[in-house]
């Protein structure tokens, strides 16, 4: 499997709309960061879906290291 390349060493800060899903890139190659845009084919690395539950800001993993979650888990400050 592929590595993952990192996008940018913070989070992506974005506003979600409740109900709304979200295809987080995992792979980093995305023009459309922090979303899939199709770049991850034949990488054996997916996006990830999250639906948001409410309307607010989050912050999605901009390195691309997230452990357990697509949302930025403060990875990015040990790379």
């Amino acid at each position: 499997m592929a590595e993952p390349v990192i996008a940018q060493k913070s989070p992506f800060g974005t506003e979600v709309e409740e109900g709304k899903s979200y295809w987080w890139c995992a792979r980093g190659l995305s023009k459309e960061q922090p979303f899939c845009d199709g770049s991850h084919k034949g990488t054996g690395l997916e996006p990830s879906k999250n639906t948001a539950e409410e309307s607010r800001t989050v912050y999605f993993c901009g390195c691309k290291n997230t452990k357990e979650t697509r949302l930025c888990d403060g990875t990015h400050s040990k790379l």
